[in-house]
């Protein structure tokens, strides 16, 4: 079957910033002699650490001059800088029952400040007055590696008299990510492949008082990257014709790769080359996503599609399996 390229068609691509968009298509500009800002960081989290602390974490920030740090906010007020390689910090010296909102804003550098992220919010426990008694260690600590870059983490729930609120996982003695009081599990992204990993698991109260660590998992990344860790699944790609110009479009569906955060851009792969980076604002989907995309007005012509995530540690992900589909046919081979 002869194959021919994907006309431009932006129009049918683009849509409103803040839903569904290509990279480009958004953002705010600098001066053109400058380069672009750096771009509004994604994936935006916060979790409650203790009665006095929220945990912050966002996907790292690409840009042409490089990212030298982040600035982060409590409302509109800034309360810590983060250096640029990090992308998360436990904001301190908070109201317990409180809600706060929280932003993060990336700064190149020129010394330039990108736009804000999305708000997330996050609401501090009660604190537990004159509670000095620290949870017990999290149990049953296991853990294995995902490909050469990441590693997913189990362990059975701390006890506490008035209950676990966070998680502290901890790589060589250094706290590196935290998550909620209701999660035993997790995966940790950005390793490096053929390296010897130890993580330990603590467990934290409402009045920040910390449990032993859990017992030490060993772990050592593979030295070549299959990518099958890190990959999007049960990748799905079909053609339909569509009711109002009678062209042809390419519908594809994926599970999204489980990561330490949220992912918020793929880049589909035509033909071995790339086509084109979805990019989704507001809430990323967790469990499904979808996209579809403009193919041609001739029936009959075959591709070969596949997509990547870039994980919240700014790295590309592994492939997903790769998927033949042809205009004009509703399956895929």
């Amino acid at each position: 079957m002869r194959r021919v390229p994907i006309p431009a068609r932006p129009h049918r691509l683009a849509v409103l910033c803040g839903t569904l968009a290509l990279v480009a298509s958004c953002g705010w500009q600098g001066r053109a002699d400058e380069g672009p800002l750096p771009g509004a960081p994604r994936g935006v989290t916060a979790e409650a650490g203790s009665a006095t602390s929220v945990h912050v974490m966002w996907n790292v920030v690409t840009a042409g001059q490089g990212i030298d740090g982040y600035e982060v906010y409590r409302g509109t007020t800034k309360v810590k800088d983060v250096p640029g390689d990090e992308h998360m910090v436990d904001v301190t010296r908070l109201r317990p029952s409180t809600t706060y909102v929280f932003t993060v804003r990336a700064r190149d550098t020129d010394g330039r400040l990108g736009p804000p992220s999305e708000e997330v919010r996050a609401t501090t426990p009660a604190s537990a007055a004159a509670d000095g008694a620290a949870p017990s260690a999290p149990g049953a600590v296991a853990g294995r590696a995902v490909g050469s870059r990441a590693v997913q983490l189990s362990w059975s729930a701390a006890k506490d008299d008035r209950g676990v609120v966070s998680y502290d996982i901890l790589q060589g003695g250094t706290k590196i990510h935290s998550v909620g009081g209701n999660q035993t599990a997790t995966v940790l992204t950005g390793l490096r492949p053929g390296t010897r990993y130890t993580f330990t698991v603590l467990a934290r109260d409402a009045a920040d008082n910390s449990s032993p660590t859990g017992a030490p998992v060993r772990l050592t990344t593979p030295g070549r990257d299959d990518g099958r860790g890190t990959a999007p699944v049960d990748f799905r790609a079909t053609a339909h014709r569509g009711d109002a110009d009678g062209a042809y479009y390419i519908d594809l569906s994926w599970v999204p790769p489980r990561t330490d955060g949220v992912v918020t851009e793929y880049q589909v792969h035509l033909d071995g080359k790339p086509a084109t980076s979805v990019v989704f604002g507001g809430e990323a989907p967790r469990e499904k996503a979808t996209y579809s995309f403009y193919a041609g007005a001739e029936a009959g012509v075959s591709y070969r599609v596949r997509l990547r995530a870039r994980l919240p540690d700014g790295t590309w992900g592994g492939f997903s399996a790769e998927r033949t589909v042809t205009t004009g046919d509703d399956g895929t081979r």
